[in-house]
């Protein structure tokens, strides 16, 4: 999208802006269906007016908000160009990454880099990171052997972590998969537990099935897993292994302990790579156990080659009522000094 030279700033310092659409994009993809883009836009920057006329766009406000709108509808225009639609989350995404580079907060990446970061595409759908956290978390996978993704609900950790344990299964970084989780609720004592070892670990690991199941053909995946090339298995099953050429994550960290947490960390062999997950606000250990999760971010603080990656409720990325209820339940727990 172009600015014409008609930009300026009159004598009451409002800034005037024309955006010209290039004729190969439809007005529908810039604005949304019946307009939706377009009052997502309006609403964030109320002290603008934004007209439409034909291809043309016409921005008028104080001179940085009219700036932040340029830049707005040219990170759109360069996600378009890639055959990707956006949406209003998209726009409202893009817009917080424009205000907080604004306001110093920012980095290198821009919205466009983002929201065209693919990851993998299957069954004609492609996962991308939707926020620069979560692009950050991506590329910190692709650099480091141990990641650490550590952040509330909703945010993608395992999501985005098992997408990148099929890529790299996919482009044969790695000849498999292992993923595990603790079994707090039993105790991890699943002998107890009536029926098989499958039906006795499976309400603890169905999360895990459920996202390889959006990643690849169902029908593969009971052959991969016979085949061992996908192993989907509690906590408890890696004590004494070293795990060679394999993509390995541990989800909901929080609920180990820190004598099982040093236990899967050093389960790491050669050509592998580990991803953990969790949520230190969400702890289900009994009365007295430390989270190995909590603990380790002591004790790996600035070792090399392991990376820690934060995500905060605005990482969110179901329903935007669960941002708001992290953030109502973080904002509870601080006035109650825990």
């Amino acid at each position: 999208m172009t600015q014409t030279p008609t930009t300026h700033t009159d004598a009451q310092d409002q800034a005037r802006a024309h955006f010209t659409v290039p004729a190969n994009h439809p007005m529908v993809t810039v604005l949304g269906s019946g307009d939706a883009l377009l009052r997502v836009i309006e609403k964030a920057f109320p002290a603008a007016d934004i007209h439409v006329r034909g291809n043309e766009i016409s921005a008028v406000g104080s001179a940085h908000e009219v700036a932040l709108i340029q830049r707005l509808f040219d990170q759109m225009m360069l996600v378009l160009r890639t055959g990707q639609p956006m949406t209003e989350d998209a726009v409202e995404r893009s817009i917080a990454m424009l205000r907080a580079d604004e306001n110093g907060d920012g980095a290198e990446e821009t919205p466009a880099e983002v929201l065209t970061q693919n990851i993998l595409s299957s069954r004609g759908r492609t996962i991308r990171p939707k926020t620069l956290n979560q692009k950050r978390y991506v590329d910190a996978i692709d650099k480091h052997t141990i990641v650490f993704g550590i952040g509330p609900a909703g945010t993608g950790k395992t999501y985005l972590a098992m997408a990148k344990a099929v890529q790299a299964l996919q482009s044969k970084q790695v000849n498999r998969i292992i993923l595990t989780r603790p079994a707090v609720e039993a105790g991890e004592r699943l002998g107890f537990l009536p029926g098989t070892l499958y039906e006795k670990i499976d309400p603890y690991l169905r999360p895990l099935y459920d996202a390889l199941h959006d990643m690849l053909d169902p029908d593969s995946i009971p052959r991969l897993m016979a085949a061992g090339t996908i192993e989907v298995a509690p906590l408890a099953y890696m004590r004494g292994r070293t795990l060679n050429d394999a993509f390995i994550i541990l989800d909901e960290a929080q609920n180990t302990s820190a004598e099982q947490m040093k236990m899967f960390l050093t389960r790491l062999g050669f050509d592998s790579k580990i991803v953990i997950t969790g949520d230190i606000t969400q702890v289900d250990l009994p009365g007295g156990t430390k989270s190995g999760l909590r603990e380790v971010q002591k004790i790996l603080d600035g070792v090399e080659d392991i990376h820690f990656s934060r995500l905060t409720s605005h990482d969110v990325v179901r329903h935007k009522l669960v941002g708001r209820i992290v953030d109502a339940y973080e904002q509870h727990d601080s006035r109650d000094g825990k």
